[in-house]
């Protein structure tokens, strides 16, 4: 008999880990998400948002394997679908998301592609001082080799699978199925419109924070999916599940991961991250939330200041925005355009001028611009549903999937913020300088 563990989790239950898991499980590169935050700095706004992406990855490799069984997809597939499962957020850096953007901008990269780098081998989170304390390393890579599986082919399904299909596939049942024998469907399953990342993420993230819109119908969801010509696709019978998570999804995005609050915080912690320049941050997926915040305390100055008003939660406050309410159709592409690195700091710059402050004590956020790096399914409702002899877009079946395509998941389509005793000088400021 195979060696196993039970792992004990809040969410769902117990998660039995099997032999061929376990030394993916004891990994350097896994045991690191120990330390890192499931939602960055979500926890300054609800208490309880304490869980951590070890959890968050544990959960997903619970959710996969369900999916697995419910299709009854191959032996060899499902350990590359629970692998990736598991693996899949190995490459994110201290506090999760909130240096997401920082990473594209300095690298033209996201920590889907650390992911994948550590998953291959090509580099590794242990520096030479750990090495020596460590004795030894267990890496993500060695164990996958150990069990006989390809490293590339389980970092390959980590890869976007909506930007890798562009075309929808919607040709009558059993003709043409002998075109459609690319297995597409593991990469679905992982990385998708409907994926087991974010069937694990909106129940987790609703429990930790006790904001009940991620309540989703878990058992239906799984209960009706399928695979067809090499797809994904639900039974039109679970239309009803998927919408319902699609709504989830729409307003955890309103009420927590976009909660002024969290995105402010975040926001002064990665402007400070920003300032240490194309090294250094090339080095903090190295880091977990403590040791970045220590690292920025022993460089003094602005980084202490930063890293100090985290820790007391003496955040910067909104001194202006812009409602989405407010701008026109034809205006969005000046706002996407503030949002650039370059512009949104000579920007924060000129309002910390005319309003005589530290140009460290001014933030923009333009969520318009982030979201379609940091969470890229966002607006993705085109899910695949079996409709009779044929297979459909979501959309047409659904008027809650049509209208979610463009709604906008932020309140404020700029907003600019600082220290609370400068709140009408920079709101002042802000009202010349944004060229909107």
């Amino acid at each position: 008999m195979c060696a196993y563990k039970i792992i004990r989790d809040s969410v769902h239950g117990s998660i039995r880990v099997d032999e061929p898991f376990l030394p993916l499980l004891e990994s350097n590169e896994l045991q690191r998400l120990h330390s890192v935050h499931q939602l960055g700095l979500a926890n300054l706004v609800y208490p309880g948002a304490n869980h951590t992406r070890l959890e968050h990855s544990l959960g997903t490799f619970a959710v996969a394997s369900r999916m697995s069984s419910s299709l009854q997809i191959s032996h060899d597939e499902d350990l590359l679908v629970r692998c990736a499962a598991l693996l899949h957020d190995i490459g994110h850096l201290p506090y999760s998301h909130t240096f997401e953007m920082v990473l594209h901008e300095q690298f033209g990269i996201d920590h889907v592609e650390i992911s994948k780098r550590l998953i291959r081998g090509e580099d590794s989170i242990v520096s030479e001082a750990e090495r020596s304390v460590l004795g030894g390393l267990n890496l993500v890579v060695d164990a996958l080799e150990g069990q006989g599986i390809d490293p590339g082919t389980v970092a390959s399904l980590l890869d976007d699978a909506h930007r890798a299909s562009l075309q929808q596939r919607t040709l009558e049942s059993h003709e043409g199925q002998a075109h459609f024998n690319d297995r597409r469907y593991l990469r679905q399953m992982v990385s998708g419109v409907l994926d087991v990342d974010q069937l694990d993420y909106l129940v987790r993230d609703a429990h930790y924070t006790g904001v009940a819109y991620g309540v989703i119908d878990l058992d239906r969801l799984i209960d009706t999916v399928q695979i067809f010509n090499g797809d994904l696709v639900v039974e039109k019978g679970g239309v009803s599940a998927v919408e319902g998570m699609l709504v989830a999804r729409a307003l955890m995005f309103s009420s927590v991961y976009y909660h002024k609050t969290v995105r402010i915080a975040e926001l002064m912690l990665a402007k400070a991250v920003e300032r240490l320049g194309p090294e250094e941050i090339g080095e903090i997926f190295r880091m977990t939330d403590s040791t970045l915040l220590s690292h920025l305390v022993s460089k003094g100055g602005y980084f202490e200041k930063t890293a100090t008003r985290i820790k007391y939660r003496r955040l910067f406050k909104k001194a202006f925005a812009l409602s989405v309410l407010d701008i026109d159709e034809g205006q969005w592409s000046a706002v996407d355009a503030l949002g650039e690195m370059a512009k949104r700091r000579a920007v924060e710059e000129d309002i910390a001028q005319r309003a005589g402050v530290d140009s460290g004590e001014v933030i923009i956020d333009v969520p318009s611009h982030e979201l379609p790096v940091s969470e890229p399914r966002i607006s993705l409702t085109d899910i695949r549903v079996i409709d009779g002899s044929r297979v459909r877009l979501l959309p047409k079946l659904s008027s809650i999937a049509q209208s979610l395509q463009n709604r906008r998941v932020h309140e404020w389509a700029v907003m600019v913020a600082c220290p609370e005793e400068h709140k009408e000088k920079v709101a002042r400021a802000a009202k010349k300088s944004i060229p909107i």
